[in-house]
């Protein structure tokens, strides 16, 4: 795909490539439905942008597709089932995901953790030896990421933001085509946030991406749709325009939609 492409509602390629189907998921802790019956359709080239109260189950959502907790349901990535796999297994047929803490080897070099991510299938013996150069999946992830005058630097010295792009950088270089991330501008600055808005655009132009939000001024600016959990249902799904404007929405947001800006048109 050009590197020019943007993501757009409703993807940019449909069911032809990628895509995540997730059909009737349920989740239950000790009788408790965490979440009941979700649907969703996430194609290639779609930012999708999933938000709710908290306890609405998103988190939950994206813990049960990347095999964390078990769930009912269905779950197909281009037609092959996922739920029911191990963790790794799902990893490997590139389903992806961060956590709102990055994930990153604090003592070793932001290149050494790229390095330790592409070669995942690699023998542990051999994972820290440098390898001759830089393979072309890890320059390119460098530039993707904007780490690359960095490369060399431990990553513990990073700022909170640049350890975010580090762990997209190493679900990157594992091929990932679809990227679950949980809350991944929590705690970082405002030029942090735009930067890491910017890098979803990238990324999101020819992969499947789902960010789980609360922060709702960041989601309407970056989202190209919507979808809208309250007690582990969806109530709600559209463009940005469409979920401000759904009395539901507007229902469940009551009392707290005037700090997150919720009922305000974009």
């Amino acid at each position: 795909m050009s590197t020019e492409l943007r993501p757009v509602a409703g993807g940019n390629v449909g069911m032809g490539t990628e895509y995540l189907e997730v059909r009737g998921l349920t989740v239950e802790f000790d009788g408790f439905k965490a979440v009941d019956g979700v649907d969703l359709t996430l194609f290639q080239g779609d930012l999708r942008f999933l938000i709710g109260p908290n306890g609405a189950g998103k988190t939950t959502v994206i813990d049960a597709i990347t095999g964390l907790v078990p769930g009912t349901g269905s779950v197909s990535k281009s037609g092959v089932e996922l739920l029911g796999k191990k963790v790794h297994r799902i990893a490997r047929l590139g389903v992806g995901r961060t956590f709102q803490t990055a994930s990153v080897f604090e003592k070793l070099t932001v290149l050494q953790n790229l390095d330790i991510a592409a070669g995942a299938d690699r023998s542990w013996r051999t994972l820290l030896r440098r390898r001759a150069g830089v393979l072309p999946a890890i320059d390119e992830a460098l530039t993707t990421i904007g780490l690359t005058a960095l490369a060399d630097r431990p990553a513990g010295v990073l700022a909170h933001g640049q350890k975010q792009w580090l762990e997209i950088g190493m679900l990157l270089v594992q091929n990932a085509d679809v990227l679950l991330l949980d809350e991944p501008v929590a705690g970082m600055s405002a030029e942090e946030r735009e930067e890491t808005g910017n890098l979803l655009r990238r990324i999101g132009a020819e992969r499947t991406v789902v960010v789980v939000e609360h922060d709702m001024d960041f989601m309407r600016a970056f989202a190209t749709s919507v979808t809208v959990l309250a007690r582990g249902q969806v109530i709600a799904e559209g463009t940005v325009a469409e979920v401000q404007a759904n009395p539901k929405v507007q229902e469940v947001y009551l009392g707290t939609a005037a700090a997150n800006g919720i009922e305000d048109t974009p």
